[in-house]
C-alpha cells in the first residue's frame, strides 16, 4: 500500500477509482481543480486529503509538476493531461524520486481501425488533436520508462459512460433526443446502414484497471485498453435500447448528407468522428497481466446512465418505464 496522488480526483473515473483506493489500504491525495463533489458520495470521500490546483495556470507559471512531486507520492494517477508539454512538464518534475506514474489515454490513439480486435501493439495512426496528442503522450512515458526515468502504464479507456454525464448514444453522438426516439418507437436514422462501431465502458471498470496497475510491476511500460468486453455498431446498440422498452428499433438508414439535414452539424459531426474510427479494442493484454474483468457490458454500462439522465430530468423517454 502506498500514498497515491490522483489528478482530476473529482471527475467521470475518479468519481469510482479514488473510493477503490481507500478500501484497497492506500493513502490517497485528491487533486482538482475546483470545489466540485465527485460524481457520487461515498463514505470513503473522508479520509482523502483534498488538494485544489489549477493546473493550466500553474503549468504556465512551471510549478504544477514541483507541486505534485511534493505531495511526496508513491504513485501518481493522471487523469487530465491532454497535451506532451503537460506530460513532459510533470514528468521533469517527478523524475527525481521515481513514482509511479498511471496515465489516462484513449482508445482514439489508434484512428482508423484496420484490424479487430484492434491491439495495442498495432501501429498509431490517430488523427485529429485529442487521438494525436494521447498518441504523443503515450510514446513520451514509453519512452521515459525505457531510458530509466519515471516509471509509467498507460491506460486506453473508450466511451466512458455511468451516471452522471452525457454519454455516446447509439447514433454515436450526444443527441439526447436519440433516446426518446428509440424509447417511443419513432425513426432513428443512422448512417452507413448502422455498421460503425462504438466501444462505451462502465467508469468503475476504468476505475478497476488503474487500481489493478498499481499493484502489478509487470504493467510498466506497456499500454493496456480498458473498454467493456465486446464492441457494439450502431445498430445493435438502437436494438438492445430500444429492448429496454419492450421495442423493435425503427431504423432508417441514409447517407451522411442527410444524417447532417435531419439532425444539424455538431450532432453529425460527432457520429462521423465515432464511425470514421470504428474501434473494437481488444482486452486480452489487460486480462492477462492487469488481471482486468470488465463488470458492464456496454449495453449495462449505457442503461445505469440513462436511468440517471432520466431520473434528474436531462433526457426525456416519453415517459417509458425501463
Amino acid at each position: 500500500m502506498g500514498r497515491v496522488v490522483v489528478i482530476g480526483a473529482t471527475g467521470h473515473i475518479g468519481s469510482y477509482l479514488v473510493p477503490r483506493l481507500v478500501r484497497a489500504g492506500h493513502e490517497v491525495v485528491a487533486v482538482s481543480r475546483g470545489s466540485r463533489q465527485p460524481y457520487f458520495e461515498a463514505a470513503e470521500w473522508a479520509s482523502v486529503e483534498r488538494v485544489t490546483a489549477d493546473r493550466d495556470a500553474e503549468e504556465a507559471a512551471g510549478t504544477f509538476g514541483y507541486r505534485i512531486a511534493g505531495l511526496e507520492p508513491d504513485a501518481v494517477v493522471d487523469l487530465l493531461c491532454f497535451t506532451p508539454e503537460s506530460a513532459r512538464h510533470l514528468v521533469d518534475a517527478l523524475r527525481p524520486t521515481k513514482p509511479l506514474l498511471l496515465h489516462c489515454g484513449t482508445i482514439w490513439v489508434h484512428g482508423r481501425a484496420l484490424r479487430v480486435p484492434v491491439t495495442e501493439d498495432e501501429p498509431r495512426a490517430p488523427f485529429g488533436p485529442y487521438g494525436t496528442g494521447k498518441a504523443r503522450i503515450e510514446e513520451l512515458l514509453h519512452r521515459e520508462t525505457r531510458t530509466g526515468g519515471v516509471p509509467a502504464v498507460v491506460l486506453h479507456p473508450g466511451h466512458i459512460s455511468g451516471p452522471g454525464w452525457p454519454v455516446i448514444t447509439p447514433a454515436g453522438n450526444l443527441d439526447a433526443e436519440v433516446w426518446r426516439r428509440l424509447a417511443t418507437g419513432e425513426a432513428q436514422a443512422l448512417p452507413d446502414r448502422g455498421l460503425g462501431v462504438l466501444h462505451h465502458v462502465h467508469a468503475d471498470d476504468v476505475a478497476q484497471a488503474f487500481e489493478l496497475a498499481l499493484t502489478r510491476p509487470a504493467a510498466v511500460g506497456s499500454s493496456f485498453h480498458v473498454v467493456s468486453a465486446q464492441a457494439m455498431t450502431l445498430r445493435g446498440l438502437a436494438a438492445g435500447a430500444a429492448a429496454w422498452f419492450g421495442r423493435e428499433p425503427v431504423l432508417e438508414f441514409v447517407d451522411p448528407e442527410e444524417f447532417e439535414r435531419r439532425y444539424g452539424p455538431e450532432h453529425a459531426r460527432a457520429t462521423h468522428e465515432h464511425t470514421e474510427r470504428s474501434i473494437a479494442a481488444g482486452i486480452g493484454r489487460a486480462r492477462e497481466v492487469l488481471g482486468y474483468s470488465p463488470r458492464y457490458s456496454s449495453l449495462e454500462a449505457l442503461r445505469e446512465s440513462l436511468r440517471w439522465l432520466v431520473d434528474h430530468g436531462q433526457v426525456d423517454v416519453g415517459g417509458q418505464a425501463f
